[in-house]
């Protein structure tokens, strides 16, 4: 009578295996946990009303004429700031409030546009730009600057402190500083010094002439 006829390979119990399945599950188990609390971490502050709107100034120097500017295709409340006398290639941007830089760094790809080459080829999204956190759910960005942002993420700024310089890095076809105000995940109409800048839709062209009073404080 034949005895146990066998594979050739050894037989491992079942036991052995259920250890090991069950370090797995309990592993997923712990990564989806960490995933779930990171997306609230995230989401829930932005579920909560928004604060006051900040008494946001123009992101140039107190005193000069500036034009707000947009054009069909440029998204709505979306701002292009042009000075209306002097270069354009160099000048200040300015914290149009205090808060906390959250983004200092490059956006698409900068291109090969510069004081020395204005006509170079064009790069890709918004070029060297800066974000910053005023709380209770605003914020503002500053986009296609000269250089690398002279601020650093986690930095906290005042208002009309110096974040970077205006050029035309990205997608950009002239030195000019695109900026935006959001609420939360919202875009919405710039206001300076409290009054509504009048530029909320990209439907036709609109250019405006504005005075900067992003001035300093007086002590």
């Amino acid at each position: 009578m034949l005895g146990p006829v066998t594979t050739g390979r050894p037989t491992r119990a079942r036991s052995h295996r259920r250890p090991r399945s069950r370090a797995i599950r309990v592993l997923l188990a712990l990564v989806a946990a960490a995933a779930v609390l990171g997306v609230a971490v995230v989401a829930v502050p932005m579920l909560r009303p928004a604060g006051l709107r900040p008494l946001f100034q123009m992101p140039v120097t107190c005193g000069e004429t500036w034009q707000l500017s947009t054009y069909p295709g440029h998204d709505d409340y979306d701002v292009d700031f042009f000075p209306t006398e002097g270069e354009t290639w160099g000048r200040p941007v300015l914290a149009s409030y205090a808060g906390t830089v959250t983004v200092a760094g490059i956006n698409g790809s900068l291109g090969g546009r510069n004081p020395e080459n204005p006509d170079g080829p064009r790069g890709r999204g918004g070029g060297y730009w800066v974000k910053i956190d005023h709380g209770g759910k605003w914020e503002t960005q500053y986009l296609h600057m000269l250089e690398p942002p002279l601020v650093a993420v986690g930095q906290k700024v005042a208002q009309g402190d110096q974040i970077g310089r205006l050029g035309s890095t990205g997608n950009s076809g002239a030195p000019h500083l695109h900026y935006e105000q959001r609420r939360g995940w919202d875009k919405v109409e710039t206001h300076f010094d409290g009054t509504p800048s009048g530029i909320t839709t990209d439907e036709r062209e609109q250019i405006l002439r504005r005075v900067s009073n992003n001035c300093p404080a007086v002590s």
